[in-house]
């Protein structure tokens, strides 16, 4: 019986959210000017900075601010998005990159006076999804969830009610870097702020699947 009370207390600390200490994540290229407050990020978009490979455009640029840390595993992370958009393409989100060739972006994305929930899938080559919104919120919940091959992308505008907008191949059984991405491609920069960011273990499903089974 102590066992299992043990092996239940365990699993509902791995399963609880925890909000991710900012001052422990690390940029890959970091911007000239950002701060924390409290249990949010501010940073002042670099301009003309993006993440695409190759299809469509015909370049690739690997240049914009990206704030992480490593997770191995399942998971599921979310942050709430503000931004002060000007130009065509700016954005902002979160970003689960395994290399320079292979990551997932999704998020905010302005594009012609509209904001639309926007993600960019990576193998080799990038490919670009958009959902329109009718109206312009004050800020958006993005929420990725890792499930063994494959990533979910959710967005909210209240962070109870979660519509799904993608479902995209990531390779499984390997580490990743998830953290908070903003780029300006057009542009000459914007104020992106991403509040509660938070990153929650979930137990990985093969293993439960063959507990239920045995």
């Amino acid at each position: 019986m102590k066992k299992i009370l043990t092996v239940i207390g365990l699993l509902f600390i791995f399963s609880k959210t925890y909000a991710q200490r900012l001052e422990k994540l690390q940029w890959f290229n970091e911007p000239d000017n950002w701060e924390i407050k409290g249990k949010s990020l501010v940073m002042q978009v670099t301009p003309k900075s993006d993440y695409w490979r190759i299809s469509h455009y015909g370049f690739t640029v690997d240049d914009a601010p990206f704030y992480y840390s490593t997770y191995g595993g399942e998971f599921e992370a979310k942050v709430k998005l503000t931004g002060a958009y000007k130009a065509r393409f700016d954005q902002m989100g979160l970003m689960i990159r395994t290399d320079h060739k292979n990551y997932i972006k999704t998020g905010v994305e302005y594009v012609d006076g509209k904001f639309n929930v926007s993600t960019v899938v990576t193998h080799n080559k990038s490919d670009w999804s958009v959902t329109t919104l009718d109206k312009t919120p004050p800020f958006i919940w993005i929420k990725v969830v890792r499930r063994l091959d494959a990533v979910e992308i959710f967005y909210s505008l209240d962070d109870k009610t979660y519509i799904m907008t993608r479902n995209a191949p990531l390779e499984d059984n390997a580490p990743v870097l998830v953290g908070l991405m903003a780029a300006s491609p057009d542009g000459d920069g914007f104020e992106a702020k991403f509040e509660n960011f938070s990153v929650k273990h979930l137990p990985d499903q093969r293993r439960l699947d063959w507990l239920k089974n045995h």
